[in-house]
């Protein structure tokens, strides 16, 4: 009988090692065929790991010390600008620090990067549709992965990006201090020209039409014809310039975004930028950008299309147009930003 019973205790035992063994191998074989039919996760190039950034080096400290050789010539380029718009604030320190202090509604143009701590100050007619694309992707967590498949209506809503007005001071500051902040700037009056040609001389831009072409229109023609007074739609560059001299204007308030001055959408002299990118050298300085970032390798800044852009022989001619009288003010306008970014004095402008 005790035989009997040890027989039974031990077959017990072992028909629960091979259950569990069943059960084991079942689990397994479920977990196997799982992983045969879910999709394979990849590691988003565009997204920081939250786990890795601690101790990592960032954009910033590669730009001021650089460790990979092919980062080295660009930085020293890079001071020079610097360097460069420092030298203009000071000897112009007179007009440059009227206002010692910003409020946050002049960092409406900053956009902010949190994953890669970047801070880029978009300037309209300097390649900013594209850098807002490019933006998009780096702060889209996997969204987009091409710039061009964005369209550039969408590249300006203003809810699909976060500008630096949107923190409170404290969390401004600190983004200031930390985060690299770059520009892209453009020969003053060839920006100034594109500007014209974009928005007076097409005809889908009839809200710039109504808002202000109606305005200049009225104020500097002679015998306008009802048409034109109701319309606004062709504006000459003439008008235009009038309209950027005129005392009324800056009466009126600040001067709309595509023609205002770099200095003022910017505040070069009273933000430290760590880059200033020119549209002279766009792909170049933007891709070194992306480089310093770390997503060089999956992200090619967008190409442009060289056979519209304002060229200097164009904008030539459009200042050719107008009277001397016109070509000082209008340099007297723009001439902080032609000393901070080192651009030359046009030749073909008559200052004497």
């Amino acid at each position: 009988m005790k035989q009997t019973l040890s027989d039974l205790m031990k077959m017990s035992r072992i028909c629960r090692m091979i259950f569990a063994t069943c059960l084991g191998s079942f689990i397994l074989v479920i977990f196997y065929f799982q992983s045969m039919f879910q999709p394979v996760m990849r590691r988003n190039p565009f997204v920081v790991d939250g786990c890795c950034r601690k101790g990592s080096r960032n954009a910033l400290q590669e730009l001021y010390n650089p460790t990979q050789p092919e980062f080295s010539g660009a930085a020293i380029l890079h001071q020079t600008r610097r360097d460069q718009v420092v030298d203009a604030c000071r000897v112009n320190s007179a007009s440059t620090r009227k206002r010692r202090v910003l409020t946050p509604a002049d960092l409406k143009h900053l956009v902010v990067d949190e994953d890669h701590e970047l801070i880029y100050c978009y300037v309209p007619k300097v390649a900013c549709t594209n850098w807002k694309r490019v933006m998009m992707v780096l702060t889209g967590r996997g969204k987009y992965s091409d710039p061009m498949e964005i369209p550039s209506n969408e590249a300006h809503i203003p809810s699909n990006l976060k500008t630096l007005n949107q923190y409170s001071i404290a969390e401004i500051n600190h983004r200031l201090k930390s985060y690299l902040k770059f520009l892209f700037v453009r020969e003053p009056f060839e920006r100034l020209v594109s500007a014209y040609r974009n928005k007076f001389t097409l005809k889908y831009n009839s809200s710039f039409h109504k808002r202000f072409g109606t305005r200049i229109v009225r104020r500097y023609r002679k015998n306008a014809t009802q048409e034109a007074l109701f319309n606004g739609a062709d504006v000459k560059f003439k008008e235009f310039a009038e309209y950027l001299v005129d005392p009324a204007t800056q009466r009126d308030g600040p001067l709309n975004e595509h023609w205002q001055t770099v200095y003022q959408l910017c505040h070069p002299c009273h933000i430290h930028y760590d880059l200033v990118g020119k549209y002279e050298t766009l792909e170049e300085d933007a891709n070194y950008i992306l480089r310093l970032v770390g997503v060089g390798e999956n992200l090619r800044f967008p190409s442009y299309a060289k056979s519209t852009r304002t060229t200097d022989a164009m904008t030539a001619q459009f200042f050719s147009n107008i009277s001397t009288q016109q070509q000082i003010q209008l340099y007297q306008l723009y001439k902080l930003d032609f000393q901070m970014f080192n651009y030359s004095t046009p030749s073909y402008l008559r200052l004497d």
